[in-house]
């Protein structure tokens, strides 16, 4: 006898879960002086991912596809046949009705981390902080990245290739907040950059504090035994014991390993005249490679997250620019490291991700690199700082 099985779907293949909407106004194909750009809108069928929204852009360089049911992440970006994501296990995207931000751990964010890029924030973007009795007062990195946005449009320029993707996230409790993220992320017709353009505003009548934090994650294959991250490095230290012992090569990264625990370290880099900077993870012969590009004015620190965890268990590498140490917000608050907005201040965030796929790319953004660190040398602590570690 033999056994057949007929599939609907499969958690190995979550973008044939995907229903396309060819009548969508946000599907689109425009035709600009530097190439062809497409875009198209579908949503989730089905499993823990059932009714996320998803927009693919499609540049001719590059296909990014983002999930404005996740506080507008960016889920995936695919070049020349590379795909720049990682293979975390928890399998999504997940719904954000699926994750249990308040479990009174403080740590079911953790049931829904999937993206290339996730935002942390708004209100907090840290580690979980419970009071003296044990209620949770703010969860793990925040509620942003699991609101879904209440606006949603394209907006283009025929011109210049120019397209923007926009979404309108708001986190509000009443009496408490009320903070919108206006998210414009930026395509060019046949480039392969995309920023994120984000602008924050305070929409109560009295000042409201904010953090955010940009959690960019990628493994194999730019992450593999002998990767290496290059960053012009001003100030760097362990956030904790565990960090410290492996402080003389910070950034740079093993094969998946069983049973390894996270290391994590503290920085702030060097900027040129206009506050841009950038930090590189490069693979080790160097033709693989992604690039992250931000401004120091807005985000003045620098996480590394080495997780090269077994494959299974989530391999990845975390790149994440930030207003503030994703210490607890109290910490933070009293180290001065909290964004007072005033009613109706706005306060505005500026990230680029480049994914590299030759050793030309490569060895330019290097290149960048080394020209902001130029002849400086960077202060690197075997130990936890005071101040920057609670």
């Amino acid at each position: 006898m033999t056994t057949k099985t007929a599939n609907l779907r499969s958690i190995h293949a979550p973008e044939e879960q995907i229903l396309w909407d060819d009548n969508s106004p946000l599907c689109m194909e425009i035709e600009t002086r530097t190439g062809k750009i497409r875009t198209r809108y579908g949503i989730f069928s089905g499993g823990v991912s059932d009714r996320v929204e998803v927009i693919e852009v499609d540049t001719g360089s590059v296909r990014a596809m983002i999930l404005p049911t996740r506080g507008m992440g960016l889920w995936k970006i695919e070049k020349d046949g590379v795909d720049f994501c990682w293979k975390s296990p928890i399998c999504g995207p997940v719904h954000p009705n699926q994750v249990p931000i308040f479990d009174p751990s403080g740590i079911g964010w953790l049931e829904g981390f999937d993206e290339l890029v996730v935002r942390c924030g708004l209100e907090s973007n840290g580690a979980p902080e419970h009071d003296e009795n044990g209620r949770l007062l703010y969860p793990l990195h925040g509620r942003i990245g699991n609101l879904p946005a209440q606006s949603l449009s394209i907006e283009y320029d025929e011109a210049s290739g120019r397209l923007d993707v926009i979404g309108e996230v708001v986190e509000s409790r009443l009496f408490i907040k009320r903070l919108r993220l206006r998210s414009r992320i930026r395509f060019q017709a046949g480039g392969s950059a995309i920023s994120l353009l984000d602008d924050v505003t305070n929409e109560l009548a009295k000042p409201t504090g904010m953090q955010l934090l940009y959690h960019i994650n990628i493994g194999n294959p730019v992450l593999e035994s002998g990767s290496v991250l290059e960053a012009p490095v001003s100030e760097l230290a362990p956030k904790d014991a565990l960090s410290a012992s492996e402080i003389d090569r910070w950034n740079e990264f093993d094969g998946p390993q069983e049973k390894y625990s996270e290391r994590v370290y503290f920085a702030e880099l060097r900027a040129d005249a206009s506050s841009a900077t950038t930090a590189l993870l490069r693979s080790p012969n160097q033709d693989r490679g992604l690039a992250v590009s931000f401004n120091t004015q807005g985000l003045p620190k620098f996480i590394l997250w080495k997780n090269t965890a077994a494959t299974a268990d989530g391999y990845v590498a975390g790149l994440e620019p930030a207003t503030n140490f994703p210490n607890a917000r109290s910490y933070e608050e009293s180290q001065g490291r909290v964004i007072i907005l005033q009613p109706e201040e706005t306060v505005s965030f500026r990230v680029t991700i480049e994914p590299l796929t030759n050793r030309e790319e490569v060895s330019s953004v290097s290149e960048r690199v080394a020209l902001l660190m130029g002849e400086n040398t960077p202060i690197i602590h075997s130990q936890p700082k005071s101040g920057w570690t609670q």
